[in-house]
């Protein structure tokens, strides 16, 4: 504690001294010193301020946007960096009233043309001017304009396929004028010599005024109404009855003159290219539900009794980022079903569960190089029933199918896509052999899962044949290398559906299954086991087919 007394004693003695001095300041004094010092000084809650930073307007604009690179921000969305980005948007643009009275006084009649042989005729006579060019259109008619290359230098487009696409601009402009205009807002506060603030918005339109007590140096007010009644405009009246007295000697000068600065507006900056940031991501989802219902009461021809119902559950997540173009195209889907007849009671019917993730990179043309990832499963168990009892087949990840491909993908157009990877890999799991007979599926028996690689093929296509009517086609081919390659697995969906109204659809679903390595038990016409040569049930490969039709209830969000 001594110690630190006489520390304080030498650094106050050295402060009182520096303050003789004319060029020294105690600041100075404490950064000469060692540092030591400097920790004594912040033991006593002395502070050393940072220096304050400033920067031009071009500084700060190529520091920011030196942060804006994506790779040293943790999440490109992040609110921080999207306001920066917005910031130097607004700072390096023109500013608005520029481009909108740019905009206002535009020409448009004159981008109105309606032949081909008179842009001809203009492009060639070099004499006349864009006004003259006008009057020599506007009498004439014909057919829609396709500009040529060899158009007057004033015309700004490379092609003009419509006539009087001038009126239509201007139409679309002053419409987005307008627009702006209603929705821009500022806010202006009025004080005066009192703590009293006034806030009025500006092209509010709400038409309200504001009483203000107007004070002066001697605390003598008057009462004044402050509005905004118009746009950009703010009103200033007096208060009704409010009455002036001018004191005895008061005198009018005629001669006084208020100096004033001219301002050249009839030259506009020049407009820049106004920078939009896309939007990345896109999702929606689609849900369809289907009820079926059918009762029987003594019906001679037989038939039973029964209830059915269809969930099917689409999410999709499609990404696109043309600076670094990559694309990517995701989809989740869970499609449920139950069947209540009054024979066997609930039934599970329908059951899968997919996804589908698909990453692109453009390659060249229309070709993009392509990583694709399929996985399917099921939610529940399901069963295969007998006279006597029913024996459990499947359940959640028993089997699992898990296909990855890599390779190119050919888009012609936006709705159909053509996937070829001839670097595939298939996998098929059973976890559960105790319980589910894992040779159904190709598995051996001594054996969890399977292992393939190979080659697939996936085509996906949306046709509208008509305006309310949809057909959705999903096809994938694979085939093995190492075990009987000409035998290709084939997984064909098709997807019909006509709208009849915004929530009601009639939807036929038809699904095709072909897998070499998949056998079931075949029967013969009296159904039964047709025996092998071993003595055993004989089992062969055959085509799996399910078809589902009916009204279904769309919600899509």
């Amino acid at each position: 504690m001594k110690l630190q007394n006489l520390i304080f004693i030498v650094l106050f003695s050295l402060i009182r001294t520096s303050a003789f001095c004319q060029d020294t300041t105690v600041v100075d004094l404490i950064r000469t010193k060692p540092d030591s010092i400097i920790r004594i000084l912040s033991d006593f809650g002395d502070q050393i301020r940072k220096n304050e930073i400033r920067m031009t307007a071009s500084e700060a604009m190529q520091f920011l946007q030196k942060k804006l690179q994506p790779q040293i921000w943790k999440n490109t969305h992040d609110l921080l960096r999207e306001s920066i980005e917005r910031l130097i948007n607004e700072a390096s643009s023109v500013p608005f009233d520029s481009v909108e009275s740019y905009l206002r006084s535009y020409p448009y009649d004159s981008l109105n043309f309606k032949s081909r042989q008179q842009i001809r005729k203009l492009s060639a006579d070099s004499s006349l001017t864009q006004s003259d060019s006008l009057k020599m259109i506007a009498d004439t008619t014909g057919k829609p304009l396709n500009l040529l290359p060899a158009n007057p230098d004033w015309f700004p487009f490379i092609s003009y396929e419509n006539e009087y696409q001038g009126d239509s601009t201007r139409a679309a402009v002053i419409s987005l004028l307008e627009y702006l205009g209603d929705r821009d807002s500022s806010i202006v506060n009025f004080t005066g010599l009192g703590d009293k603030v006034i806030p009025v918005w500006l092209n509010s339109r709400s038409g309200k005024m504001h009483r203000y007590w107007l004070k002066s140096d001697m605390n003598d007010s008057v009462t004044v109404w402050i509005g905004a009644h118009s746009k950009d405009t703010i009103g200033l009246y007096l208060e009704h009855g409010v009455r002036f007295a001018r004191p005895v000697g008061q005198e009018f000068h005629s001669d006084v003159k208020i100096e004033m600065e001219q301002i050249d507006r009839t030259t506009l900056l020049k407009a820049r290219r106004i920078i939009v940031k896309p939007e990345l991501w896109k999702y929606r989802t689609e849900a369809s539900f289907a009820l079926n219902q059918a009762s029987l009461t003594n019906w001679v021809k037989g038939g039973e009794s029964s209830i059915s119902t269809t969930l099917d559950i689409t999410g999709y997540a499609d990404y696109n980022n043309k600076p670094y173009k990559i694309t990517s195209s995701n989809f989740a889907r869970l499609k449920y079903g139950l069947i209540a007849t009054s024979a066997n009671g609930l039934r599970t019917n329908l059951d899968l569960l997919e996804t589908n993730s698909k990453v692109n990179h453009k390659a060249f043309g229309k070709f993009d190089f392509s990583a694709v990832m399929l996985f399917k499963t099921q939610l529940t168990r399901g069963y295969k029933y007998t006279d006597s009892s029913k024996i459990i087949v499947s359940k959640f990840l028993n089997p699992g199918i898990l296909t990855l491909g890599f390779g190119l993908d050919y888009k012609p157009n936006k709705k159909t896509s053509i996937n070829f990877s001839p670097l595939s890999y298939k996998a098929t799991f059973v976890p559960d052999t105790g319980r589910i007979d894992q040779t159904i599926y190709g598995i051996t028996a001594d054996r969890r899962s399977k292992h393939e690689p190979g080659m697939s093929f996936l085509i996906s296509n949306e046709y509208k044949p008509f305006k309310n009517v949809t057909m959705t086609n999903r096809l994938q081919l694979f085939t093995n290398y190492t075990h009987n390659p000409q035998n290709i697995d084939v997984d064909w969906e098709m997807i019909l559906t006509a709208s009849l109204n915004w929530f009601t659809d009639v939807r036929v679903n038809t699904h095709l299954i072909f897998d070499d390595d998949t056998k079931t038990v075949e029967y013969d016409k009296e159904n039964k086991p047709v025996p092998g040569s071993d003595g055993k049930p004989k089992k062969t490969a055959r085509i799996q087919f399910k078809e589902l039709l009916g009204f279904s209830f769309i919600f899509r969000f």
